[in-house]
């Protein structure tokens, strides 16, 4: 079995083999005269091609080496910022409260509110 780390090795041990087959279907395909012959060596060499576009899918099944992904640090920027925005935010929040009195809201308002916020949410789905 070929292991992930002898996959470049073996796609070229590979390359070379079905190279060294697609050439000798093609000095048969030159010398023969009998169509039938012509004709085997053709699907000899429509079956190298096969054998060659899935040698190419599985080279490029590579591991990625490991260690941590760059996207985890992408993600831990990207955090930080939104934690910045949210301070920010509850700042303002917290401005606008000393600046204007809330009223307490009507039960009405409180219901309507609790509806729309379940329509959000699916209903009575359970989806969010």
């Amino acid at each position: 079995m070929t292991q992930a780390q002898d996959i470049p090795t073996w796609g070229q041990t590979f390359q070379l083999k079905l190279m060294a087959a697609l050439d000798a279907a093609w000095k048969t395909i030159e010398a023969a005269t009998d169509p039938a012959v012509i004709r085997a060596a053709r699907d000899r060499a429509r079956a190298i091609g096969d054998l060659a576009a899935m040698a190419r899918k599985v080279a490029l099944i590579v591991p990625t080496p490991r260690g941590k992904p760059k996207s985890a640090e992408t993600a831990a920027a990207g955090l930080h910022a939104a934690q910045g925005v949210a301070d920010v935010s509850a700042m303002i929040m917290a401005s606008k409260a000393a600046a204007a009195p809330v009223t307490a809201p009507v039960a009405a308002q409180a219901e309507h509110t609790r509806r729309a916020l379940d329509k959000l949410k699916g209903g009575r789905r359970g989806r969010l």
